[in-house]
C-alpha cells in the first residue's frame, strides 16, 4: 500500500471518528477505518477494564466469525491469559518507551516480528476463526494505556510485516485521538443534562425525554407518568441554617427521590430548580406512581431537615383527557403539586382521581354532552347582575 493510500485512510479515518456523535458509532468507525487503511478483513476494538482485570470488547467490525457480534455485550477476556496485554499495553513503554504494534500468525508469531512467541492464546484464536494474521496495536490515552486495536486478515493472503505494525502504531494513535474528542463530547453532554448538586437529571433532560415518552405513547398506548415535588421548608433552612446546609437538604431530597424511583423500572429522578424536583416513568401502571409518590411523601416527611413534600401527580392512566402535548401532562402534575402544597397534604394530590376531567384554568371549557348536567370545580361563577335570583 503506497503512502498516498495510506494518509488518506488515516485522514478518512480521523474524519469518520470526527462526525461520529456517539461513542459506538466512534468504534465502529474507529474499527473499519483501521480494516481499510491496514488492508485487513476484521477489526476489534477492546477496552482494558483494570478494576475487572479484563480487555473488553467493544466493537468488532468487517468478516465476523460465527459467535462474534458487532456490538457484543459480554465479550471480555481474562488479562491472566493474555499476558502481553499488561507487557505491551504498560510495562514496555511505563519508562518512556514507545507503544509499538506487534503482529502475530496462525503459525505462531510472526518472524520478523522480533517479539517472543507466548500469545499462544491469540494463535489458538486464529486458527479457530479461519484467520491467517493479525496486527495488534496498543491505543494510549491520557498516558496510560486504554485498550487495544485488533486487525486480522484472512488466510491465503500476505501476513502483516514489520512496516504494517508500524503503521498500525500511527493508526492507533490517531484512533486515541478520536476517543478522546467522544469522551470529551459525552462529558459535555452528561453535563448539559445533570444538575450538579444532586447528579439528577435536570430540566433540559426532562423535557428532551417527557418529549420521547410522549410520543411513544400516541404511538402504543404506553403509560406516561409524571411526579412534580415541591421541597418544603428550604427558604426557612437557607435563612436559618445558610445555605450550605439547604444544599444538603436538596441532595439528601434527591438520594430519596433516586431510591424511591428505582422501584419503577426506567424511571427518570430529575431535579427541576430550586426546590422542585420531577419523576417521570414510562410503563408502569399510575397506581404503582402513585404508591411511589406517596412513599417519598412519607419518608420526606421523616428527613431531619426541611418540612416534608408536597407532590402532584398526573398519568395517562387516568382521566386527564385529551393528550396534545408533554407541556400539558407538565402543567397538570404541576398543577396537582399546587394543590398538594395549598391543602398542606400528607400524601400526593392526583390529577384526574376524581372522576371529572381534568381542565386547567386557562383551557377552554368542554361543551356539554347532550342530556350530560355540568359540573363545576370550586365556587360556581356568579351571573351577572350580582346574587343569583330565586
Amino acid at each position: 500500500m503506497g503512502e498516498d493510500v495510506r494518509l488518506r485512510a488515516v485522514v478518512e479515518l480521523a474524519q469518520n471518528m470526527a462526525s461520529a456523535h456517539t461513542p459506538h458509532e466512534s468504534w465502529l468507525a474507529a474499527a473499519l477505518g483501521a480494516r481499510d487503511a491496514l488492508a485487513g478483513s476484521f477489526a476489534a476494538l477492546s477496552v482494558w477494564e483494570r478494576d475487572l482485570g479484563q480487555l473488553k470488547v467493544l466493537v468488532n467490525a468487517g468478516e465476523l466469525a460465527e459467535g462474534e457480534e458487532e456490538f457484543p455485550e459480554d465479550e471480555s477476556y481474562p488479562v491472566h491469559r493474555f499476558p502481553e496485554i499488561a507487557e505491551f499495553l504498560h510495562e514496555r513503554w511505563a519508562g518512556g518507551g514507545e507503544p509499538n504494534a506487534w503482529v502475530e500468525t496462525a503459525d505462531g508469531p510472526a518472524a520478523e516480528s522480533g517479539e517472543p512467541g507466548y500469545c499462544h492464546q491469540r494463535v489458538a484464536a486464529l486458527r479457530r476463526r479461519g484467520r491467517g494474521c493479525c496486527v495488534v496495536a496498543p491505543i494510549v490515552l491520557h498516558g496510560r494505556a486504554w485498550g487495544e486495536l485488533y486487525v486480522a486478515r484472512p488466510l491465503g493472503v500476505p501476513v502483516f510485516a514489520r512496516a504494517d505494525a508500524d503503521f498500525a502504531t500511527v493508526i492507533a494513535s490517531v484512533v486515541a485521538s478520536g476517543i478522546a474528542q467522544t469522551e470529551r463530547l459525552e462529558e459535555v453532554r452528561r453535563l448539559a443534562f445533570t444538575d450538579p448538586l444532586t447528579g439528577l437529571a435536570n430540566r433540559r433532560a426532562v423535557d428532551s425525554r417527557l418529549d420521547e415518552a410522549i410520543a411513544l405513547h400516541r404511538t402504543d398506548g404506553s403509560v406516561v407518568s409524571l411526579v412534580v415535588c415541591d421541597l418544603n421548608g428550604l427558604k426557612r433552612v437557607n435563612d436559618t441554617q445558610g445555605h450550605a446546609v439547604g444544599d444538603r437538604l436538596l441532595e439528601r431530597f434527591g438520594s430519596l427521590l433516586s431510591v424511591c424511583g428505582a422501584r419503577l423500572p426506567g424511571a427518570l429522578a430529575a431535579r427541576l430548580g430550586g426546590d422542585e424536583f420531577c419523576l417521570l416513568t414510562v410503563g408502569p401502571r399510575a397506581d404503582a406512581v402513585i404508591g411511589v409518590a406517596d412513599e417519598l411523601c412519607r419518608r420526606a416527611a421523616e428527613l431531619e431537615l426541611g418540612e416534608g413534600v408536597a407532590c402532584g401527580v398526573a398519568s395517562t392512566g387516568d382521566a386527564i383527557g385529551p393528550l396534545r402535548s408533554a407541556r400539558r401532562l407538565f402543567r397538570l402534575a404541576d398543577a396537582a403539586q399546587y394543590r398538594a402544597k395549598a391543602a398542606r397534604a400528607a400524601g400526593p394530590v392526583v390529577a384526574g382521581r376524581d372522576g371529572e376531567v381534568v381542565r386547567l384554568a386557562d383551557e377552554p371549557p368542554r361543551p356539554p354532552a347532550p342530556g350530560e348536567r355540568r359540573r363545576f370545580r370550586g365556587t360556581p361563577r356568579t351571573p351577572p347582575g350580582g346574587a343569583s335570583s330565586g
